[in-house]
C-alpha cells in the first residue's frame, strides 16, 4: 500500500481551482458521449428547447419559459399543482 499524501491548505487551494476546469471538461465528454452513443442531444439554446443530431442538425422541441431570478442562499419549495 502506498502512503496517504498530506495536503496543506495552499496545496487543497490549488486542486480547488480547477474544479470548474474540470466540470466544464466532463459536461463536454458526456455531451459527444451522447451523441456518439445515440447520435442525438438535447440542450437548452438561447432560450429554447434544441434537439442536435451527430451530423450537426438542430430541431427546435419547443421554447422555455423565462429563467426564475433566485437569490443566493434562499430556499425554494416547489408546490403541485
Amino acid at each position: 500500500m502506498g502512503r496517504k499524501a498530506v495536503l496543506n491548505e495552499k496545496t487543497m487551494q490549488a486542486m480547488e481551482a480547477h474544479i470548474p476546469e474540470l466540470a466544464g471538461n466532463a459536461v463536454k465528454q458526456a455531451y459527444y458521449q451522447a451523441l456518439t452513443t445515440s447520435g442525438k442531444v438535447l440542450e437548452a439554446v438561447n432560450g429554447k428547447l434544441v434537439e442536435t443530431t451527430a451530423e450537426g442538425g438542430q430541431r427546435l422541441i419547443r421554447n422555455l419559459p423565462a429563467p426564475v431570478a433566485v437569490t443566493p442562499g434562499s430556499k425554494r419549495v416547489r408546490t403541485r399543482k
